[in-house]
């Protein structure tokens, strides 16, 4: 058996390297051979278990940015790398197509949708965000826009990724996407989170057979930590300290409400901030927010969670965080939004959900922790995390399809 993966990057740094690594290692240790096709021009040739597939070069993913620029054209370039593709794909013959993302300047989908389709090759696609089913945006929740689910139009998230400064032709978009995923009768979507799951079949991918798997993370580094050094590296000189990470800080992801949310926090409490932010945002942050650029491995990022009274995730639009699954697995509680998917990996025994923009209502339930005996609280979230959030159960559930598909 051959199972090919599809994904404009392939570095483990990125959410979708991890997955893929992970899938592409279980089916060679199943008997399998395992190929990963990327864009050479996004990333650069690195050891694999699996054996790679560089396509298209520089001045593809050029022109696709610009087309995408000008003409709001994303995923409809790159004739001449997807091309490419499809005569690799031709040689390797796979047995099983798993595609992650093709969005990220990467491949022309009408072209790909095609090929596959009249292939027959069981196609596996993951939706990691809501790209595959509007026309222009790959997250709507922020902006409060469903149209996709009769016909996009007027996209008013036009200058965002993918961002369009001209032409608006979300309408063509939205019905060239329509044309081309749902004239594939091989196709298998996975949504990663109930929520997606249900957003799509409310979308014009009603009809397509969908299954949920979650993904996963290594419980062997995202567990409880008792680094009494954790604090004193970090300048953290606060008694208690609540943490959010994100991989960069946007009105999206809750930056401006945790700014609000510093003004109200007792003076014994510290807000750590862990990711990317503008010189702008770094440079007002107020006194009692420590902001860390990034960590040094996955091992510091756990401890730093297993040190903090909570996980503050006050996200406007998300599928299903991974941070939510690092934190509850290093044994503190998540505070989080009610969006998207983030809900799904927080019960009553493992943190507590808001409504969106309740800041004083974060505040008080930090104040609650901090007043309450946590230790129960810590140890149910790692009997949770190491009972639903292994990475490996996430894998075979990706083997299992897969061979489903295969047998039929």
């Amino acid at each position: 058996m051959k199972l090919l993966q599809i994904n404009p990057v392939v570095r483990e740094s990125t959410s979708t390297g991890k997955i893929m690594r992970g899938i592409g290692d279980l089916a060679m240790a199943s008997g399998w051979d395992s190929y990963i096709a990327y864009s050479r021009a996004r990333d650069r040739i690195i050891p694999h278990t699996s054996k790679l597939i560089p396509v298209g070069d520089k001045a593809d993913l050029a022109i696709h940015a610009l087309e995408t620029r000008l003409f709001d054209a994303h995923g409809l370039a790159s004739k001449r790398a997807t091309r490419e593709l499809i005569r690799r794909i031709e040689d390797v013959s796979p047995d099983i197509i798993q595609i992650h993302n093709v969005h990220g300047y990467f491949l022309n989908y009408p072209m790909l949708c095609d090929f596959l389709g009249r292939s027959g090759i069981p196609v596996v696609w993951t939706a990691h965000d809501c790209w595959l089913f509007t026309g222009h945006c790959y997250h709507y929740s922020s902006a409060g826009c469903y149209r996709w689910k009769t016909g996009c139009y007027s996209c008013p998230l036009k200058t965002s990724f993918p961002a369009s400064w001209l032409l608006d032709r979300s309408d063509r978009n939205y019905e060239l996407k329509k044309k081309s995923l749902t004239g594939m009768k091989n196709l298998h979507l996975v949504a990663a989170s109930e929520w997606m799951k249900k957003e799509m079949s409310e979308s014009f991918l009603s009809g397509v057979p969908c299954t949920v798997i979650h993904n996963g993370i290594d419980l062997d580094v995202f567990k409880p930590s008792n680094n009494e050094q954790t604090k004193g590296k970090y300048g953290i000189n606060t008694p208690h300290y609540v943490i959010a990470v994100a991989s960069i800080w946007l009105k999206e992801k809750g930056f401006d409400d945790l700014m609000r949310l510093a003004g109200l926090l007792r003076e014994d409490i510290t807000l750590v901030m862990v990711g990317r932010m503008t010189k702008k945002q770094g440079k007002d942050l107020p006194e009692n927010v420590i902001h860390i650029p990034r960590t040094s491995d996955a091992t510091s990022l756990a401890e730093l969670y297993s040190g903090a009274v909570a996980f503050l995730n006050p996200t406007w639009q998300d599928n299903y965080p991974t941070v939510n699954l690092e934190a509850i697995a290093c044994g503190t509680p998540v505070i989080t939004y009610r969006t998207g998917g983030s809900p799904e990996s927080v019960t009553e025994k493992t943190g507590f959900i808001v409504e969106q923009g309740d800041i004083e209502g974060m505040t008080k339930i930090i104040n609650d922790i901090i007043g309450n005996n946590s230790y129960l609280c810590r140890l149910n979230c790692r009997e949770y995390a190491l009972a639903n959030f292994d990475k490996g159960k996430c894998f075979c559930d990706y083997i299992d399809l897969y061979e489903s598909l295969a047998a039929r």
